[in-house]
């Protein structure tokens, strides 16, 4: 009996000690699991940068600034909109790719973006996985705009037209590789087409060209298009979406013609991948507090865009449809990258 009592006190505290180091682990492993909780909380708690890959005054950057400084107001930290221009929106992309996945910098990418990986897939950067989805924003409008004395008045005469006189026309675009591009080349391959694609190296020479002559059709961005349409100096064909535009009441849709057809570049915003999803929750939800906005959707109007708030899931989904669209008409049009 003595033997027994006598190694009672070690099993005792041995026990106790194992009771304590369970609980000690227990503790540090609700820490763990809270402190990411606890952090996204306090988020944000310093300025965000929003980088942008063009250059101040583009449609992007305007946009990203309509956006950032209405998010500043949400978030109560500024957002500060940062330039990183080159390479269609590379640069920018690489960059916030690689910053650290802490919520403080975001990107403003649009459709171009898919398309550069899809043209040039040697690049260190895939859309679809080097980023997490935030928040779908925006949309822009395009417009097919034609000179006036064009053959064709509507959708359904255009597509007539393109399809009677196949290698007869032209058509500019701000570059190859385009929404604006590969949106015309669906439209020559739904007519059986051959219309000639003039790559411009941007959209502000194209609608005085075709005022002018020099090339019979055109696609920019609706805002540009109608702005000389109701000065008579040149005629708004279509809208290359079904999307509603203040301003260009009386355009019809290319849907028209050719039921289903909707092509619009989307701008977005990005996070690098491994972003706390309560971060980017956060984030999305004060992006489509912005957005919900009576005023957010006035101040687009005037450039030109559409308020086209998506999820972070269904942004992912989005950006996946998007590029499988892309990647299709690349290789049945037989597109490739300037330079190759």
């Amino acid at each position: 009996m003595k033997d027994r009592q006598a190694i009672r006190p070690p099993r005792r505290q041995a026990l106790r000690t194992a009771m304590a180091l369970a609980l000690a682990s227990g503790a540090a492993m609700l820490a763990t699991f809270a402190a990411p909780a606890a952090w996204a909380q306090k988020y944000p708690d310093k300025p965000i940068r929003l980088v942008v890959g063009y250059s101040a005054g583009g449609g992007v950057d305007a946009v990203a600034r309509l956006l950032g400084v209405r998010l500043s107001a949400a978030l109560g930290q500024q957002v500060l909109v940062e330039n990183r221009t080159g390479a269609t929106g590379l640069i920018a992309a690489e960059f916030v790719a690689k910053a650290p996945a802490d919520g403080y910098t975001l990107m403003m990418g649009d459709s171009a973006l898919l398309i550069a990986k899809l043209l040039q897939p040697k690049i260190g950067i895939d859309p679809l996985t080097s980023f997490k989805p935030v928040a779908g924003a925006f949309v822009s409008p395009l417009m097919i705009v034609t000179g006036n004395d064009f053959p064709a008045k509507t959708p359904a005469e255009l597509v007539k037209e393109i399809k009677a006189n196949p290698s007869r026309y032209s058509y500019a675009t701000s570059g190859v590789g385009t929404v604006q591009h590969l949106g015309f080349e669906m439209l020559k391959q739904a007519t059986g087409s051959t219309v000639v694609h003039v790559p411009y190296r941007g959209a502000a020479q194209i609608v005085p060209d075709v005022i002018g002559g020099q090339i019979p059709i055109g696609v920019v961005s609706a805002t540009a298009g109608m702005a000389q349409a109701k000065a008579g100096k040149l005629r708004a064909l279509a809208l290359m979406n079904t999307a509603k535009l203040d301003g260009v009441e009386g355009v019809p849709p290319l849907a028209d013609a050719l039921p289903g057809f909707d092509v619009a570049p989307r701008i977005f915003v990005l996070a690098p991948a491994g972003t706390p999803n309560d971060v980017v929750d956060k984030l999305s939800a004060a992006v489509k507090s912005v957005l919900d906005t009576p005023d957010a959707g006035t101040a687009a109007a005037t450039l030109g865009t559409l308020r086209a708030y998506a999820t972070p899931a269904q942004l992912g989904k989005d950006m996946a449809a998007e590029t499988t669209r892309w990647k299709k008409i690349i290789a049945d049009q037989h597109i490739v990258a300037e330079g190759n």
